[in-house]
C-alpha cells in the first residue's frame, strides 16, 4: 500500500512526462534587451524571436528583403532561356517584380506617405487598389483629412457634412472640390476618345489623373512620373463612380475598358522572371494580384498583412496556403501572413526593408 504522502503516480506521469530532445535547428524565444542601446534595425531583427505575430513580421521583413535583393544572375541559365536574357549584364539588372496591393482606408490614413515613398523611389513594379485608394489620394491634394474618434455619432456627422473613415474625418467639401477638379478632365478625356477612338482603361485613366494633379504629394503623380501601372478593377466603386455617373448625364459616352487591364496585369505577371506580392488588406486588391500570379503558376514571394480570419471562407481572410492550392502562390515558395492592422506594422516592415537600402545608397 502506497504511503499517504506519496505523489499519485498517474498525476506525476501526466505532469512530469519527459520530453524528447529539441532538434539542433530549434530557435529559443528571446526578446530585445533594453538594458543596452537598441537601434531600430536591431529591434526589428529581434522580432524573429519574440513569437506570435512579431515572429510573422520578422519573417515578412526577411521575405521582402529577398524580393528586393534577387537578381536573375543569381540563377543558372535555363536551357530554354531567350537570347535577351543570356547577356550577364541584363541578368544582373533583372529584378523581382513587386506587386503592391492595398485597400482604400490605407490611403486615407498616414500610410499614404509610406506608399508614396515606395512609388517615388521605384520600389514597386505595379499597384492594385480600390476606387477609394485612388480618389482619396487626389482628394488629399485638395483638402486635408483629420484625426477624430471611432465613436462619433454618424447622424450628427451627417448633419455637419462630415464623413467618417474609422477614426478619421473627411469634410464633404473635399469631395465637392474633387468634383470641380475631375469634371473638366472627364470632358477632355471624352473629347480625346471621340477624336482618336482611344478607349480608356482604369490604369490609363489613373495615369492621366496622376499627370493632371501635378503634385508631388500624390502617390499617383509619382506612379505617372515613374511609369508604374496602377490597376483598379473597382474604379467606379466610390466618389470617382459618382462623378462618372453625374458626368454621364451632362456629357455621355465615356468608355472605360477593364478587359485591356486584365490583360495588362496578367501579362506583366506572366513575363516576370520572379514575382513577389505585398498585400495590405483584402478584397479586390488582394485577389486581383493573387489571380494574376496564377498565370505564371504562382508568386515566388508573398507577404499578406490583414486582420481577416479564414473561418468564414473569405479570400480576404485566407492564409497563403489556400492560395497555394489554387496555384496563386508557388508550392515551396516563401510566404507569410501577418495578422495585424497594417497601420501598426507596415511602417516597421518598410523601415526594415526598402528604407534600409535607400539609407545605404
Amino acid at each position: 500500500m502506497a504511503p499517504a504522502n506519496a505523489i499519485p503516480s498517474g498525476a506525476s506521469a501526466a505532469v512530469l512526462m519527459p520530453s524528447e530532445p529539441m532538434p539542433d535547428f530549434a530557435v529559443s524565444v528571446e526578446g530585445p534587451n533594453f538594458e543596452q542601446e537598441v537601434s531600430l534595425k536591431q529591434l526589428l531583427e529581434s522580432y524573429k524571436r519574440i513569437g506570435f505575430q512579431a515572429n510573422s513580421l520578422g519573417k515578412a521583413i526577411d521575405i521582402v528583403n529577398k524580393m528586393r535583393k534577387w537578381r536573375l544572375s543569381d540563377e543558372p541559365v535555363a536551357e530554354d532561356e531567350s537570347e535577351e536574357y543570356l547577356d550577364p549584364e541584363v541578368r544582373a539588372k533583372t529584378k523581382c517584380n513587386v506587386f503592391l496591393g492595398y485597400t482604400s482606408n490605407l490611403i486615407s490614413s498616414g500610410l499614404r506617405e509610406i506608399l508614396l515613398y515606395l512609388v517615388k523611389h521605384k520600389h514597386v513594379t505595379a499597384i492594385v487598389t480600390t476606387a477609394g485608394g485612388i480618389e482619396e489620394d487626389f482628394i488629399k491634394c485638395l483638402g486635408k483629412t483629420y484625426l477624430a474618434e471611432f465613436n462619433l455619432d454618424g447622424a450628427e456627422l451627417r448633419k455637419k457634412g462630415m464623413n467618417r473613415i474609422g477614426n478619421l474625418i473627411v469634410p464633404n467639401d473635399n469631395y465637392c472640390k474633387f468634383e470641380d477638379w475631375l469634371t473638366p478632365i472627364l470632358d477632355a478625356m471624352l473629347a480625346e476618345q471621340k477624336e482618336t477612338g482611344q478607349v480608356w482603361t482604369p490604369s490609363s485613366f489613373i495615369r492621366r489623373l496622376g499627370k493632371e494633379i501635378n503634385n508631388e504629394e500624390s502617390v499617383y503623380y509619382w506612379a505617372y512620373k515613374n511609369d508604374i501601372p496602377v490597376f483598379c478593377p473597382a474604379l467606379t466603386d466610390g466618389s470617382i463612380g459618382d462623378m462618372i455617373y453625374f458626368h454621364s448625364f451632362k456629357n455621355p459616352g465615356l468608355v472605360v475598358d477593364i478587359v485591356q487591364d486584365i490583360r495588362n496585369i496578367n501579362e506583366l505577371s506572366r513575363k516576370s522572371k520572379k514575382a513577389g506580392m505585398i498585400i495590405l488588406g483584402g478584397g479586390v486588391c488582394k485577389h486581383q494580384i493573387a489571380n494574376a500570379m496564377l498565370i505564371r503558376n504562382g508568386a515566388d514571394y508573398s507577404v499578406y498583412i490583414n486582420t481577416g480570419q479564414e473561418f468564414d471562407g473569405s479570400d480576404s481572410g485566407a492564409r497563403p496556403d489556400e492560395a497555394v492550392s489554387w496555384g496563386k502562390i508557388r508550392a515551396g515558395s516563401e510566404s507569410v501572413k501577418v495578422f495585424a492592422d497594417a497601420t501598426l506594422v507596415f511602417p516597421l516592415l518598410v523601415a526594415g526593408t526598402f528604407a534600409q537600402s535607400d539609407q545605404k545608397e
